[in-house]
């Protein structure tokens, strides 16, 4: 009998390369990758011109579980910090995970900061 939950992964991670064929980060629009745990929620800003990362955080100092308001107050924290550093274009790339819920909800609060994707 087949697991569920090797059935949710593979189609993640079937979702993830389909997308990866079309998302890459250069210079002028860095790309940021949101990958979400059972507990946690992780961001990173990536350059994939020169293959590094530019600055990473996650939802560990804020609270343990993730819920939609943690998610959300992170997005705001993160899109802030993404301003301080002189970051405002950006290509969202969601890691194969569903638009729905956490990722929703951080992404719509990065935007609210005034990061442009």
């Amino acid at each position: 009998m087949i697991d569920k939950i090797e059935i949710k992964k593979e189609r993640r991670v079937r979702r993830k390369f389909r997308s990866k064929k079309k998302i890459t980060g250069t210079e002028s629009r860095l790309r940021l990758v949101v990958y979400r745990s059972n507990l946690y929620l992780y961001a990173q800003i990536v350059d994939d011109t020169k293959g590094f990362t530019i600055l990473g955080s996650s939802t560990k100092k804020l609270g343990r579980p993730c819920n939609i308001k943690i998610a959300e107050k992170f997005g705001e924290e993160f899109g802030k910090v993404l301003v301080e550093k002189g970051i405002q274009r950006v290509v969202f790339d969601r890691n194969g995970f569903l638009y729905h819920g956490k990722i929703k909800a951080f992404a719509d609060a990065v935007r609210k900061a005034g990061i442009i994707f």
